[in-house]
């Protein structure tokens, strides 16, 4: 089905993105996913090409466009193609809206230009090993010294952990204030007191180097407070929406690069003298999972419409995770069982997706607290 999102010029932005891919990333991702970690100087490249920060200002080295199809064909890319290390999406999706939309004209300048560039790589730390989707329950503190704020707490499941330079943490700064007690502070490398704990060992997504953070006692100066003290909360629900729309765009590009691989094999394994696409079992398996992906892809991209036009809604955004994520892994489970005893192989890719798509319904909010939210909004009771 043709697509009528995209401009001449992010046609053109794509093409380039690819050839990074082909010339930076490809040579390189295998490596990565032993070392389980990225090489800085990716990030260096993909900022120096125009990858990073694109709806930053162009005075700090942005793209100057806030337009969220740049985004999508970042992360689309990298998931169609497999190479599911890179922490762009995270940086430049997630974290980035914060910087945006929160920083004062002084940690413009101090931030802006090395984010932009890839020398600063941003996280955000809201999960903590006690809590997950229920962020009321975050308990790392932060106390008022002076202009500074004394910070203490673990995190854990950061993206981008260890290579991070700049972290968002979610800490509660009045403890006697509800959802109105929580602050956001930028920690950055080399705070004192500011330790990274386990590079931890996950079950997919092998290059992304997913760690945990440890805060004692860690001196934050005063003008690292991002946005407005005990509106922490409000920040995180604002820009929740975006976060999972851009999971929902990975689980798109993933979808439609296990069905493309999946139908090469069809059409070149075959069994009993011809190729396993020609049987009738085969063809409807593969109708079926075209269908679906096409249906993710029709939906996700009204929804990035809506989201550039300032109109998407807190329960489509998680619509839009919640049935793309959880067709993702329906999709590419199916196209395993197609690939026979060779999609059970790591070499194959097909394996590899199947690996790192299962984290897809539990990160940005699980699959049962979207349908909560979609429920909510209901109004039925």
């Amino acid at each position: 089905m043709e697509r009528t999102l995209f401009e001449p010029e992010h046609i053109m932005f794509r093409e380039s993105y690819v050839k990074f891919l082909e010339q930076r990333v490809a040579p390189n991702h295998a490596r990565w996913e032993e070392q389980h970690i990225v090489d800085r100087d990716v990030w260096l490249e993909a900022g120096k090409q125009g990858f990073l920060g694109t709806a930053f200002p162009e005075e700090f080295g942005g793209g100057g466009v806030k337009d969220f199809r740049y985004n999508t064909i970042v992360a689309e890319e990298n998931h169609r193609r497999g190479f599911t290390g890179l922490g762009f999406s995270l940086h430049n999706d997630v974290v980035a809206p914060y910087f945006l939309d929160l920083a004062t004209d002084e940690q413009k300048q101090r931030w802006y230009p090395g984010y932009a560039s890839g020398e600063l790589i941003g996280a955000i730390a809201m999960t903590e090993p006690g809590t997950g989707s229920d962020l009321q329950g975050i308990k790392t503190r932060a106390v008022r010294d002076g202009d500074d704020w004394i910070l203490n707490g673990a995190k854990t499941f950061i993206t981008n952990g260890i290579n991070s330079d700049l972290i968002i943490v979610v800490a509660r700064t009045d403890p006697d204030a509800g959802s109105k007690g929580f602050s956001l502070l930028v920690v950055e490398r080399g705070m004192e007191g500011f330790e990274r704990g386990r590079h931890l060992d996950k079950i997919g997504l092998p290059a992304q180097d997913t760690a945990e953070l440890n805060f004692d006692n860690v001196r934050v100066p005063g003008a690292n407070l991002l946005g407005q003290e005990g509106m922490g909360f409000v920040h995180l629900m604002q820009n929740l929406p975006q976060e999972r729309l851009s999971i929902a765009v990975m689980a798109a590009g993933a979808m439609e690069g296990a069905l493309e691989m999946t139908l090469q094999y069809c059409r070149d394994r075959k069994a009993f003298g011809k190729p396993i696409g020609s049987f009738q079992n085969t063809r409807f398996e593969l109708a079926q999972l075209a269908t679906e992906t096409a249906f993710v892809r029709v939906f996700v991209d009204k929804c990035i419409e809506l989201l550039n036009e300032d109109k998407l809604t807190v329960a489509e955004a998680a619509m839009a995770k919640m049935r793309s994520t959880e067709a993702q892994i329906d999709v590419i489970d199916r196209c395993v069982q197609l690939h026979g005893g060779y999609g059970y192989m790591r070499e194959y890719p097909i394996a590899k997706a199947y690996l790192d798509a299962r984290v897809q319904t539990i990160y940005g909010g699980t699959t049962e607290i979207m349908k909560e939210i979609i429920g909510r909004s209901l109004n039925v009771g």
